[in-house]
């Protein structure tokens, strides 16, 4: 049995999704898990989960002789790969950052530098123009403003930038993944106030 479906197999079996094999130099096999998708439930990976599917894991990579030195189960984090289309659903209107496989080019009518290919924007989902199409994507970014003077404040006249829009298909990406955005202020997002 090839190692894929191997752990694809075992990941399901347990009620988890498999979201990422990786094998490395010096035996290393990392496999990263995720919970299926349901609209409106947000559940995390716990260490837990990370070791029942490591001792199911070890079983059955023993009994099929596949060669690694250890073993690593994990949660996608807060830098999530997107592979699938379920993932971009699920994701649509996150913050994520986008390599394509070939730059932009002249397609972007001057506004972008023509050898760009990593972008980071708001995602969305366009639907087919025509019925039983293609899904298409697109994301939504502003250019960074340009860093003022230290000790100058930004002025309260400020244009808001223009929003940018790139339209891809999925096949044109490289990587893509949720963008690491980390709040200090907690799930809420809102400050505590004392």
């Amino acid at each position: 049995m090839a190692l894929q479906e191997l752990v694809d197999k075992t990941v399901q079996g347990l009620g988890y999704e498999l979201v990422e094999i990786e094998r490395s130099a010096g035996g290393l096999l990392r496999i990263t898990i995720d919970h299926p998708w349901a609209p409106g439930v947000e559940r995390f990976i716990t260490v837990e989960d990370c070791e029942k599917v490591t001792r199911q894991l070890q079983f059955g990579l023993e009994v099929e002789g596949v060669e690694y030195r250890r073993l690593e189960v994990s949660s996608p984090g807060i830098d999530r790969p997107l592979r699938r289309v379920s993932d971009f659903e699920r994701f649509a209107g996150a913050l994520v950052d986008l390599t394509l496989k070939a730059p932009l080019g002249s397609a972007a009518g001057g506004q972008v530098h023509a050898s760009r290919k990593k972008f980071r924007g708001t995602l969305e989902r366009v639907a087919p123009s025509e019925p039983g199409g293609a899904v298409q994507w697109q994301l939504l970014w502003t250019e960074e403003p340009p860093a003022a003077k230290p000790g100058k404040k930004p002025g309260k006249k400020a244009q808001p930038l223009p929003v940018n829009v790139l339209g891809f298909t999925l096949d044109e990406l490289r990587d893509a993944r949720l963008a690491p955005v980390v709040n200090f202020k907690g799930r809420g997002g809102a400050a505590d106030t004392d």
